[in-house]
C-alpha cells in the first residue's frame, strides 16, 4: 500500500469516527444552546484564518503582496454588493494586474 493511499484511508477513518463520535455520545439528545451558540461560530472562524494565512503567508513567513491586495478587493466588493461571483473576479483581476506589473 502506498504512502497515499494510507493516508486517504486513515483521514476517511479520523473522519468517520469523529462524525460517529457525536451521536453516539448524545444518544438522540439535542445539544444545549450554548453549545450551538459556539459552533455556529465555527464555520465563519475557520475560513476568515484560511484566508488569512493564504492572504499572508509566503512560505514560512508572512508577506504582503498581490495576493494580498486580491484579498481586499474582493472583500470590499463582497462587502459592498454581497456578490460572491463579483468578489472572485474583483480578486482575480487585482491579483493579475499586480503580477503583471
Amino acid at each position: 500500500m502506498s504512502t497515499s493511499v494510507a493516508v486517504i484511508a486513515g483521514c476517511a477513518a479520523v473522519t468517520w469516527a469523529i462524525k460517529g463520535a457525536g451521536p453516539f455520545a448524545l444518544g438522540g439528545r439535542d445539544l444545549p444552546a450554548s453549545f450551538i451558540g459556539v459552533i455556529v461560530l465555527f464555520a465563519p472562524a475557520l475560513f476568515a484564518a484560511l484566508v488569512v494565512t493564504q492572504a499572508l503567508a509566503d512560505g514560512s513567513k508572512l508577506a504582503v503582496g498581490p495576493d494580498t491586495a486580491g484579498v481586499a478587493a474582493g472583500g470590499l466588493v463582497a462587502w459592498r454588493t454581497g456578490s460572491v461571483i463579483g468578489c472572485v473576479v474583483t480578486a482575480a483581476v487585482v491579483t493579475a494586474v499586480l503580477r503583471a506589473v
